[in-house]
C-alpha cells in the first residue's frame, strides 16, 4: 500500500505551510527559560564525575531516523560461544540535570519532547539534546550502559547496568542499515541482530505480546517549503532494533521488582468481553482463529498488507486501551505487567525525550550497585504518572493535528475527485477509511461500510483551517 508522496498544491504569495496553528492551538513552549539554559551551559562546562567506567572501546553505534539529532540508544549485539550479549549505552541526563533545579522543573512540566514536522518542542535544551548528552557519532559522551547477557533461546541470565563513557563507532538510519542486511553486509555491532531479535520476536510471541503492524503516516519536507505525506511500513529491522528496548525495559522492570521500588509502564490485560468482541470481528473479517490460539499468535500470522490485517490490528487497538504508570515504594503494586509486552515493562531508553526514563535510570543504577535509591527519586515517583499522562495526552493530540493538517492541505485542490480506500472500522454513521493516495485517515459519511472492505470514496469538501476533510462513499 505504499505509494508515491503527493504534494501539497502550490502556495499562493504570503501564504505559509507551516506549524505555527497547532503551536499556538496547544500553547506549546518556545525555546527555554534563561535560568534553565543557563544550568544547562554550566553542565556542559563541567568535569564528569570519575566513578564510571571507560567504554569507549566497545563499538556502539546507533539507529534513528534520518537527521535526527537526539540520539538516546547505540548499541552492539554479539554472538558468544553459548548466548549473545547486548551491550546498550543510553543517554546519560543525570550527567546534565540537577535534581529540582531549573532545568529539572523545565524537563517535569513538558514531560517530553513533542516532534512537529516542522521542528521539536525539547525535553531538554538543544545544547544537551542534540550535542554534549546526544550519542553523535566519534564523540566521547557519559552513558549508562547497559550489559544483557542471554543464554542461547535469548532470555536473560545476567544483567549489569553502570555508568561510563562511550563513543558511538558509526551512526545509521533504518532504511540504510535494511539495505545492509539486503546485501549481507552488517556492521559487525549489527551482524548478531536479526538473528538475536528474531529469537526475541518468538518469545513475545510466547508471552502474549501484542504486536500491531498497521503503517504509520509519515510526514516530511519536500525540501522547497512544502510537505510531503506517505505510509511507512515497519520493517524487521524497526522490529529487531525495538525488541533491544523492550529486553532493556524488561530487565529494569525486574530489578525494581526486586528491590521493591520504581515506576512500571503498565497496560491491564484485556477482559473476556474483549476479547469475544474481537473474536467477532476476526470472524466477519473472515480471519482464521483457531480454538486454544492467544491473540499474539493470531496477530503475527497477519499479512499487513491485506485490508483485512489493517481493519484487525485497528480492531485490536481496544486491547490495549488504559495504558499508564504504576510507581511502588516499599509493598509491590498489584497489576505490574504490560499486556502489550507480556510482562512487567517500565521505560529507560530515551532519557533525553522522555522524563520518566531518567528517574526509572536511577533507580536502577542505585539496585544495581547495591545502594539506597536516592531520596529524591523516592519523593517524586507519586507525581510521574500524572506528569507522564498529561504529556503523553498531549503528545497525541499534537501528532494528530499535525497530521490533520497536512492531509488538508495535500487534498484542498482535489475536491470532487474519487479515491481508493481500506475500511478500518465501520458500523455506525461514520467509517474511519485510510486512502491508499495520498495515505489519509479519515472518517467517511456512509452507514453500509463494513470493515476491511476496499471502497472508492469522494472527496465532497475540505477545511485547511479546521484541519478537516469531508468523505462520502461512491456506489
Amino acid at each position: 500500500m505504499v505509494s508515491d508522496p503527493l504534494l501539497p498544491p502550490a502556495r499562493t504569495p504570503g501564504q505559509r505551510w507551516d506549524f505555527a496553528a497547532v503551536r499556538a492551538e496547544f500553547d506549546l513552549p518556545i525555546g527555554f527559560a534563561p535560568d534553565a539554559l543557563a544550568e544547562a551551559e554550566d553542565a556542559v562546562a563541567r568535569e564528569l564525575d570519575g566513578d564510571r567506567v571507560d567504554a569507549t572501546d566497545i563499538p556502539v553505534v546507533t539507529i534513528d531516523p534520518p537527521g535526527a539529532r537526539d540520539l538516546d540508544q547505540a548499541m552492539c549485539v554479539e554472538r558468544l560461544s553459548r548466548g549473545y550479549r547486548v551491550r546498550y549505552a543510553i543517554a546519560d541526563l543525570g550527567a546534565f540535570v540537577t535534581p529540582s533545579g531549573a532545568l529539572d522543573r523545565e524537563a517535569t512540566a513538558r514531560g517530553q519532547t513533542l516532534y512537529l514536522p516542522d521542528g521539536t518542542v525539547p525535553l531538554h535544551p538543544p545544547v544537551l539534546s542534540e550535542q554534549a548528552a546526544s550519542l553523535l557519532p566519534g564523540e566521547i559522551r557519559p552513558a549508562v550502559l547497559w550489559t544483557i547477557d542471554t543464554d542461547d533461546d535469548g532470555h536473560p541470565v545476567d544483567v549489569d547496568v553502570r555508568r561510563a563513557v562511550v563513543r558511538s563507532a558509526c551512526r545509521f538510519d533504518y532504511q540504510g542499515v535494511v539495505d545492509d542486511l539486503a546485501r549481507g553486509e552488517m556492521h559487525p555491532s549489527l551482524a548478531a541482530l536479526p538473528e538475536f531479535g528474531t529469537l526475541r520476536r518468538r518469545l513475545a510471541a510466547q508471552r502474549g505480546a501484542i504486536e500491531l503492524q498497521l503503517p504509520e503516516q509519515e510526514v516530511t519536507s519536500d525540501g522547497n517549503g512544502g510537505w510531503r505525506l506517505a505510509l511507512r511500513l515497519r520493517t524487521d529491522i524497526d522490529a529487531f532494533n525495538a525488541e533491544i528496548s523492550l529486553l532493556t525495559g524488561m530487565c529494569a522492570a525486574e530489578l525494581m521488582l526486586e528491590a521493591g521500588v520504581g515506576i512500571l509502564r503498565t497496560v491491564v490485560e484485556a477482559g473476556e468481553d474483549a476479547l469475544g468482541w474481537l473474536r467477532q470481528s476476526a470472524c466477519a473479517l473472515g480471519i482464521d482463529w483457531p480454538g486454544g490460539t492467544g491473540i499474539a499468535d493470531v496477530l503475527s500470522g497477519l499479512d499487513p498488507d491485506q485490508p483485512e490485517s489493517l481493519a484487525f490490528y485497528a480492531d485490536s487497538t481496544r486491547l490495549l486501551r488504559g495504558a499508564g504508570y504504576t510507581t511502588f515504594d516499599g509493598e509491590l503494586p498489584g497489576a505490574s505487567s504490560h499486556a502489550g509486552i507480556g510482562g512487567p515493562y517500565t521505560h529507560v531508553t530515551a532519557p533525553i525525550r522522555r522524563l520518566v526514563d531518567r528517574y526509572a535510570t536511577e533507580v536502577c543504577l542505585a539496585v544495581c550497585a547495591g545502594r539506597e535509591v536516592p531520596e529524591w527519586i523516592r519523593a517524586r515517583l507519586a507525581e510521574l504518572p500524572s506528569v507522564m499522562g498529561t504529556s503523553d495526552a498531549l503528545a497525541a493530540k499534537v501528532e494528530r493535528a499535525c497530521l490533520d493538517q497536512v492531509e488538508s492541505w495535500v487534498l484542498a485542490d482535489r475536491v470532487g475527485e474519487t479515491f481508493d480506500a481500506v475500511v478500518l472500522r465501520g458500523g455506525g454513521e461514520q467509517a474511519e477509511v485510510l486512502i491508499s493516495d495520498p495515505p489519509v485517515l479519515a472518517r467517511c459519511d456512509g452507514t453500509d461500510l463494513a470493515e476491511g472492505q476496499r471502497v472508492t470514496v469522494r472527496l465532497t469538501a475540505v477545511d485547511t483551517t479546521a484541519r478537516t476533510v469531508t468523505l462520502e462513499p461512491v456506489p
